[in-house]
């Protein structure tokens, strides 16, 4: 994600569906057969705000993620 991109509010496509898992989630798409999977709870917690946060930064902060991380 890029430093612009960290400042769009953004969202999941209402095709994915999020499946949280020990380690993380599974996310699937369902138009397009992708399964990815997130390895930080912290991530997941960041997919599930984005929704509610004006942007994918504010995600990023209110799920604990350091400035310093904001580029992984």
């Amino acid at each position: 994600m890029t430093a612009r991109t960290l400042d769009l509010a953004l969202g999941l496509h209402p095709q994915v569906s999020v499946r949280p898992e020990p380690f993380g989630a599974l996310l699937y798409h369902f138009g397009t057969r992708r399964l990815t999977f997130l390895k930080d709870r912290r991530l997941l917690a960041v997919v599930q705000s984005l929704a509610d946060a004006p942007t994918a930064r504010a995600a990023c902060v209110a799920a604990g993620v350091q400035e310093g991380e904001l580029p992984r």
